[in-house]
């Protein structure tokens, strides 16, 4: 895998394996994120709780906010693939969940 990241290029991982340690799943799906298509999806949602979701209230005097809880457009299951641009930002966080990815040049 590291011969794959040695190259600022496009690369399609696929998620092998589920990995126990809550820490590692989120970095997988933060990889996840990452694509297009999700970033777009998140970024609208993101404009839906500005304007529409979160409930501004007085409450004693100040204005409180009730935020909505952000939405996740990615899933962290076995046999998702995904497709990102590697840059060295990411190396690392790439090789520390290399045991539950298998990735190939896109």
């Amino acid at each position: 895998m590291r011969d794959l990241l040695t190259n600022t290029d496009t690369v399609t991982f696929t998620i092998t394996g589920t990995p126990a340690r809550p820490a590692q799943r989120k970095t997988i799906q933060r990889l996840m994120q990452m694509q297009p298509h999700a970033a777009k999806a998140l970024k609208g949602l993101q404009r839906q709780r500005r304007q529409k979701d979160n409930r501004t209230y007085i409450r004693a005097g100040n204005f409180w906010t009730d935020r909505a809880r952000a939405t996740r457009v990615t899933r962290v299951e076995p046999g998702q693939t995904f497709t990102i641009r590697v840059t060295p930002q990411i190396v690392a966080d790439i090789l520390s969940v290399q045991k539950y990815l298998d990735g190939k040049a896109a």
